[in-house]
């Protein structure tokens, strides 16, 4: 029986697993190909900004609300729906011809995102041991690393072999492919809360829309996807714009997907042993370095490497901070506790995504590289403050 309780892969974390592949392939293969087809379609640098920047805060608007009906309604009907909402949104892509029509597309498609990505977390949360958290973790987020692997690439690559509508109806057929495929996994009911131990991290305040011992995790997590933002909208346009060739940019997203699944393996077992210093700290460096390679990039090796660092680095840090948010919260509290992270994640990306628009116009996409950099440093030095400060709560709490 203790094996079977700690056991990973049963038949419902293989279908979620499957589920998360299928819709990060769909929205990978969008992720290099839209800021493309907002060019073409005669915008600025700024619309894509916007486009890229209004999916992200779409999600991060709903996440609260999906949070607290995963944990009140159950975790199906959030999913199911917010999967719903996303295929939708990828075959009206395929249609949508002007700025205004592709900002309300983004705006479904940001939801429908919202929901299931913060629902699919939460499932494979429930599904996974406490005691193997981060490793089990780690191996629900290969699946969207595996997806990330070919992705971009094969978005890129089909970007110049058909039309941009035939290439969104494709990633349709993807989210409607993970849709009926979640219909068969079986899930657990939402914990109802004890009220019989009222404790201050049991509270819950009139306005529920975070999980307050989600809070550090998800505050070292927004300053670390700023430079995701940066990355998916910029970074194809900004090595065509260094003459590089187009493929150098598709083997970017192979190298960085292939080093961030080599990292999630080991860094999620080194996390549940050893804690999250050990995986965070290298993890940060790594991702400091890569964005200061981005932002000098002389040469095409200066991009892999890059690719490879930042991989490295966000395999590291990711799935650690999830699991150390997930783990800090109680067990009625999962789906707000996965909200409140990814919201985070969220917001970083889309204010990365908007506020480097402007910054690329008025100084060069170099610039958005170098104030990523700055950016996870100070995600590290909060991490310094925030351990710190546990530190000294426990030496408190012991005397």
């Amino acid at each position: 029986m203790a094996h079977d309780k700690n056991k990973i892969w049963t038949r419902d974390f293989v279908l979620i697993v499957i589920v998360n592949f299928f819709i990060f392939t769909a929205f990978q293969m969008t992720l290099p190909t839209l800021p493309l087809f907002v060019k073409e379609i005669g915008a600025s640098d700024r619309w894509v900004g916007l486009v890229v920047g209004i999916f992200t805060f779409s999600a991060l608007l709903i996440r609260p609300s999906a949070g607290k009906m995963l944990d009140t309604k159950g975790r199906a009907p959030v999913f199911l729906t917010g999967l719903l909402l996303f295929v939708l949104s990828m075959f009206s892509l395929a249609a949508s011809f002007t700025i205004a029509l592709l900002l309300a597309v983004r705006i479904m498609q940001g939801i429908g995102w919202g929901l299931s990505s913060t629902s699919a977390g939460t499932i494979a949360t429930d599904l996974v041991p406490k005691k193997r958290r981060g490793e089990g973790l780690g191996y629900y987020g290969l699946s969207g690393n595996i997806a990330l692997a070919f992705g971009p690439a094969l978005g890129l690559f089909l970007v110049d072999q058909i039309s941009f509508t035939l290439l969104f109806s494709i990633c349709g057929v993807l989210g409607l492919t993970a849709l009926i495929l979640a219909i068969n996994i079986r899930y657990q009911k939402p914990e109802a809360p004890d009220n019989s131990i009222k404790e201050k991290s049991t509270y819950v305040p009139r306005f529920d829309i975070v999980e307050r011992q989600a809070l550090p995790a998800a505050s070292l997590l927004f300053f670390i996807t700023v430079t995701f933002g940066g990355i998916a909208a910029f970074l194809p346009v900004y090595t065509y714009e260094r003459g590089f060739d187009p493929t150098f940019i598709q083997f970017y997203f192979v190298i960085y997907a292939a080093f961030l699944m080599l990292s999630r393996i080991v860094a999620g077992k080194l996390y549940d042993k050893k804690g999250i210093t050990i995986v965070f700290v290298p993890g940060a460096l790594a991702i400091i370095t890569a964005m200061i390679l981005l932002g000098i990039m002389a040469t095409p090796y200066y991009l892999f490497i890059a690719a490879a660092l930042y991989g490295f680095g966000f395999g590291c840090v990711q799935p650690a901070l999830q699991a150390w948010a997930v783990n800090r919260a109680d067990n009625n509290r999962r789906g707000m506790a996965n909200a409140t992270f990814f919201s985070a994640f969220d917001m970083g990306v889309g204010l990365g995504a908007i506020s480097y628009g402007f910054i690329a116009e008025a100084f060069g996409y170099s610039t958005i590289y170098f104030t990523s950099a700055f950016s996870v440093t100070l995600s590290l030095i909060l991490f310094l403050f925030i351990m710190r400060h546990y530190r000294k709560k426990d030496r408190m709490a012991a005397d």
